[in-house]
């Protein structure tokens, strides 16, 4: 293998291979060089393999190379989709970032499509082809916070599926319960599903401002959502709701052991003793939320949207909430926010009594 300067992002090629066909060879190349620059800039591995995935799917469904690619194309292939907004973009920007890097004459690729196949890549996306980022949030419609009664059914139902199968000695129970708890963290701590299922036992430590919790005082959060080209945030969640640590101070004590793997860190482990994937916990959730009888366009991040919302009810801090849930501006917290009609009737009534109170003292003056 020949290439310019180790480490860089420049040409990566073949030298004495002879593929049957030039077009696949080049464009595998072509993404390996730009999988490099992308390291370079430091974003996760995940955006990284996202952006290779969506960059595949556009040349299969164009069964073209990105010397003969157009905007038409592009576009066509975005109008087929059905994707939601925020998706759109993701898609435009791995194939904008794409092009630019396969046009920019600092890594060569112009020159080198030039003289293996005669074409040059092509720049495709432009200023009247590419959605807009005009809204703060882009987020669905339905995702939204659970009431009260939404979540206290949510719960009940994974409560009531551990006692039925406790009670019958059936299998499956302990899963059922190790699912039950893992919901309510979620929600008593205000997780995201990925810092979730990351936890592990020694995440959780004592907070000095309040004993009676023990050692479950503290959630250390260790894999936050990353900053562009950052590591993952790392933040300290105080346990507002006790009881949800003694619903995992339970979990801990008499499920977990029951595990294989228990000797091992996770919090959340499967039957063969590994660490519970975030994929099954979408199942798990979406199995309670059919037996509790919600709506499917309820998700579980909106557990998470729950747990902002309901300590905004309760006239909790916002700001104290804001650095709970890890976001780095006030106005992502207020997306996330919905107060229901008794908690808005009660926040007026008490702003009106300070207002009329005020007025009624300086009158007294």
């Amino acid at each position: 293998m020949r290439s310019r300067t180790a480490g860089t992002a420049a040409l990566v090629l073949v030298d004495d291979a002879t593929p049957p066909r030039a077009e696949p060879a080049l464009f595998d190349e072509l993404l390996a060089g730009f999988r490099r620059q992308q390291v370079s800039r430091r974003p996760s591995s995940s955006i990284i393999d996202g952006r290779e995935r969506v960059l595949r799917r556009f040349q299969e469904a164009t069964d073209g190379w990105p010397w003969t690619w157009t905007p038409a194309q592009l576009e066509a292939w975005i109008a087929a989709g059905g994707w939601v907004h925020s998706t759109v973009r993701s898609y435009q920007g791995a194939v904008a970032l794409f092009c630019d890097y396969a046009c920019d004459p600092r890594y060569g690729w112009v020159a080198e499509c030039e003289q293996r196949i005669g074409l040059r890549p092509n720049r495709i996306c432009h200023d009247e082809n590419m959605a807009t980022h005009v809204a703060d949030h882009e987020g669905r419609p339905g995702r939204r916070p659970l009431t009260r009664a939404e979540l206290q059914a949510f719960f009940d139902a994974a409560d009531d599926r551990v006692e039925q199968l406790a009670g019958g000695g059936r299998k499956g129970w302990l899963p059922a319960f190790r699912d039950a708890t893992m919901f309510k963290v979620i929600y008593g701590w205000g997780l995201r599903r990925s810092e979730a299922v990351k936890l592990d036992v020694a995440d959780f430590s004592t907070n000095p401002a309040a004993p009676a919790l023990g050692s479950l005082g503290v959630c250390h959060v260790r894999f936050g959502k990353a900053m562009r080209g950052s590591p993952p945030r790392r933040r300290a969640v105080a346990t507002v709701m006790p009881w949800a640590a003694e619903a995992l101070e339970e979990y801990l004590a008499a499920i977990r052991p029951r595990y294989p793997g228990s000797a091992g860190s996770a919090v959340w482990l499967t039957e063969r003793g590994q660490r519970i994937s975030a994929r099954s916990v979408d199942d798990r959730f979406a199995r309670w939320r059919t037996a509790a009888g919600l709506p499917t366009e309820l998700s579980v991040h909106c557990l998470r949207h729950s747990y902002v919302s309901h300590l905004i009810e309760e006239g909790v801090d916002p700001l104290f909430v804001q650095q709970q849930v890890g976001h780095s501006w006030a106005s992502t917290t207020a997306t996330y926010t919905t107060i229901g009609t008794d908690a808005k009737n009660r926040m007026l009534t008490a702003a009106l009594a300070r207002v009329l109170d005020a007025a009624a003292g300086t009158e007294s003056r």
